[in-house]
């Protein structure tokens, strides 16, 4: 009898990637980095169970938002004080703090719970070409033919 292979959170091999963010538009390279996170890439893709790899990004500053997204993109968040709704347009954001835009737009993808959570975790981003996970020997990951 034939059953579905379930991956257990002690049989997980993760591997390290870097990705180039360098003229790449902002929606495809989330989506497809947080296909990575999710373990979604390899054939033991259990739902329940993190089974994704880390994932470095480079160049966040130079990523491309396409269109008309850097004035017209809109951020919310609310500071939890009465009238504390703030909110910045994906050009600013971009120009102040390109990290946290990228991040923000890939847990967006990722499931909304504590295992989302884990998964983000696994997600590292960098404004420069200069990363400190080289002791990972991370592999370099081309996206242009994954998007």
């Amino acid at each position: 009898m034939r059953t579905t292979y379930m991956a257990k959170p002690g049989e997980i091999d993760r591997k390290w990637y870097v990705v180039d963010a360098t003229d790449v538009p902002l929606g495809r390279l989330s989506t497809v980095v947080a296909s990575i996170l999710r373990g979604k890439n390899k054939p033991t893709f259990t739902p329940n169970v993190d089974t994704g790899d880390n994932v470095i990004v480079i160049n966040a500053s130079k990523v491309a938002l396409t269109g008309k997204k850097a004035e017209r993109k809109i951020y919310y968040h609310h500071t939890a004080y009465a009238g504390g709704l703030k909110e910045r347009t994906a050009g600013d954001f971009l120009a102040k703090e390109p990290t946290k835009l990228i991040e923000t737009s890939v847990k967006g993808m990722l499931p909304h719970n504590s295992l989302g959570h884990k998964m983000g975790l696994k997600l590292h981003v960098y404004a420069g070409a200069e990363h400190t996970q080289q002791a990972q020997k991370p592999e370099v990951l081309d996206i242009t033919n994954l998007i």
